[in-house]
């Protein structure tokens, strides 16, 4: 049998608690508190008449108050004061009142005025200057008053308990201001602003909204951090600079602490700002550079009214670089690839998503293996590129290790096809995307990006130019080890690094294609252009950032050692190679090694001949003899280096 409750009046309280948590004050109740409030003020105001002025006849008092209660009610309805949700009440319903109470006191004043002049009412059923003024002054007191008692009710017994959580904003301008009150309407935390950070000294040690501005170094410190029980820190400054942000949040995951940050405003939903945009700092965000400004008058030069070919239109680079084509205006765009659902995904983005819709006629999607040569002709044939931007390739170094015949296959003969097509067909420019492993290749994947490179570098002509470009890996590109981490944490973990001491160079794809692009735009032909990488990323210390971010501090780091073709560390240069500066302080021109055109037809048709035979060891021996420096690293290939004496085509 269910006992009954020791306190009846405390569980009576419980339920009517719980039942009209959520409840809202109907339209026509707010309505009725309104006009009793009116009627209270107005007996108050004929209270305070009383001792100055002599009362009239009660048959003047009550069209008086009639009148004034009508017209009143009618400004009522016209704002809409009884539509507001009370316990969000806000400065626009704070300035409906005024509006509303204010309207009836002018009214009053303009016929006043208008009757002192014409006499056409009797001054006794009508609200003097003085009277009209206390009244709504009263009024809108009372309606104000109303409903923040309604609100701290709401906050303190109706309103679900949240968990409290101290935080600090990093910046106090007006985006700081915006945050706050977005925080307050949070239904899962009661967030309490410890401090405001800011670097502008003019606001260190004010105050702002009752919380003190604090400098970082009086914030961001391990006594100060315990004692007041910070958890998280938001980045409040939308136009902060990556650098700075990236300084800011280093410091603060070394304080335990979660990193927000605030979107910049044109990321706001509408212009306005929720809590629910407030996001979490991502690996990306740390990896970030400030971005290379390249010139697009160039780009709109080369690529306005022109037949544009992309090879691996679906792929990472591929897929960005067509997004970043339509807005200068190239005659049509052909995308190409042999992968059918990435190349499905790009259509329907494309075709239904704003701006690249507008630009339908000019968008064509083409199904094929840049391996093919009949169907790359019958391409070639059936469109003319004039500028073609070659990106399909394969890239993983584990897969191609163990597929060198694929390898060679579609990243030399797949780009010796493009190529030779691109001078038949008379396309003005081909420029290559190539890779940082193309550089003393210690893998086939790298080995056979430096041969394409070396292909297409000997066929400049002066009808059609060749351009290769070289940089590190991409932010987010399929495959990568950012989107590998995020699995291993989503799963658990462990987050597994191959050495505790690999780096590698990163960039965000927007930026890589934008280079692409350039590169086009400024190539002569023969031309291979790298770009300052900034600082190389240690991936260890990623993956350490990474579980400090996710705030699951407890996941381990498991070191599995060098994949096969690995190597610690990448290069942008080769060993004989140099920099040539060009107009961008950013972009360089690499001087490499040129080959002889006879030597590197002899050597590939050699190269085509092995790989018929789809033996291993004889396509990689054949690799080495064309690129000599393409040492195997971790590898069954480093046997190749000690048994063979590979011939380099600069000689022969």
């Amino acid at each position: 049998m269910k006992q009954p409750s020791a306190n009846p009046l405390k569980h009576w309280s419980f339920n009517l608690v719980r039942r009209y948590r959520h409840s809202t004050i109907p339209r026509w109740a707010i309505m009725f508190m309104d006009v009793t409030l009116f009627v209270i003020a107005y007996v108050l105001m004929k209270i305070l008449v009383l001792y100055t002025e002599p009362l009239v006849s009660t048959s003047g008092e009550l069209v008086e108050f009639l009148t004034a209660a009508v017209l009143t009610v009618l400004f009522f309805l016209a704002t809409g004061t009884h539509r507001a949700i009370i316990r969000h009440v806000g400065m626009s319903d704070i300035l409906k009142i005024i509006i509303a109470t204010v309207g009836p006191m002018i009214v009053f004043w303009a016929v006043n005025f208008i009757n002192g002049k014409l006499e056409f009412i009797d001054n006794r059923y009508l609200l003097s200057y003085r009277e009209s003024f206390q009244l709504y002054t009263m009024l809108a007191m009372f309606m104000i008053l109303s409903r923040i008692f309604v609100q701290r009710v709401y906050d303190n017994y109706f309103k679900r308990r949240r968990q409290e959580r101290n935080i600090v904003i990093y910046g106090a301008g007006a985006a700081g201001i915006i945050t706050v009150n977005a925080l307050n309407q949070d239904l899962h935390y009661e967030y309490k602003v410890v401090a405001f950070i800011d670097d502008d000294m003019s606001k260190v040690n004010q105050e702002l909204n009752g919380v003190p501005v604090m400098r970082a170094r009086a914030v961001l410190t391990p006594k100060f951090i315990e004692q007041k029980k910070i958890e998280e820190i938001i980045i409040a400054i939308p136009t902060i600079r990556n650098i700075h942000k990236q300084a800011i949040t280093n410091k603060a995951l070394d304080l335990g602490l979660t990193v927000k940050s605030v979107p910049h405003i044109s990321h706001w939903i509408n212009g306005t700002f929720s809590v629910g945009q407030i996001e979490k700092i991502k690996i990306e965000d740390l990896l970030e550079r400030e971005s290379i400004k390249l010139d697009n008058v160039n780009i709109v030069r080369e690529v306005a009214d022109k037949v544009v070919l992309v090879t691996g239109a679906a792929g990472s680079i591929g897929s960005e670089i067509c997004r970043q084509l339509f807005q200068y205006q190239p005659a049509k765009v052909i995308m190409l690839d042999q992968a059918e659902s990435p190349m499905y995904d790009l259509q329907f983005e494309l075709r239904s998503t704003k701006p690249y819709c507008d630009s339908v006629d000019r968008m064509e999607f083409v199904i094929a293996n840049v391996k093919d040569y009949q169907r790359m002709e019958e391409v070639f044939e059936r469109f003319h590129p004039q500028l073609i931007y070659h990106a399909a390739a394969y890239k993983h170094v584990p897969f191609m290790e163990e597929n060198p015949y694929e390898a060679v296959y579609v990243n030399v003969f797949g780009t010796r096809n493009v190529a030779d097509l691109a001078i038949k067909y008379g396309a003005q420019k081909f420029v290559m995307v190539s890779t940082d492993k193309a550089v003393n290749p210690t893998n086939v994947m790298g080995a056979t990006k430096r041969m394409a490179e070396i292909y297409i570098q000997s066929r400049s002509t002066d009808r059609t130019h060749f351009v290769t470009t070289r940089f590190g890996n991409v932010l987010g590109s399929n495959g990568s080890v950012i989107p590998l981490f995020k699995k291993q944490l989503a799963a658990g973990g462990p987050l597994t690094v191959t050495h505790r001491d690999i780096i590698r160079y990163f960039m965000t794809i927007p930026e890589a294609c934008n280079l692409v692009l350039e590169a086009g735009a400024m190539g002569q032909g023969g031309d291979i252009f790298v770009f300052d990488m900034g600082k190389p990323v240690k991936i260890y210390d990623m993956a350490r950032k990474m579980i400090q971010l996710s705030g699951m501090p407890n996941i381990e780091i498991k070191e599995i050692g060098l994949r096969p073709g690995e190597k610690l560390y990448e290069e942008l240069l080769a060993n004989k190679e140099a920099n040539i500066p060009t107009h961008h302080p950013k972009i360089m021109r690499a001087q490499v090694r040129t080959y002889p055109l006879e030597a590197i037809d002899r050597e590939y048709n050699e190269l085509w001949d092995i790989l018929e035979t789809m033996k291993p060891m004889d396509i990689v021996a054949k690799m080495k003899s064309i690129v000599p420096e393409f040492i195997s690293n971790n590898s069954v290939y480093c046997q190749l280096d000690h048994s063979t004496a590979p011939q380099n085509t600069e000689n022969q």
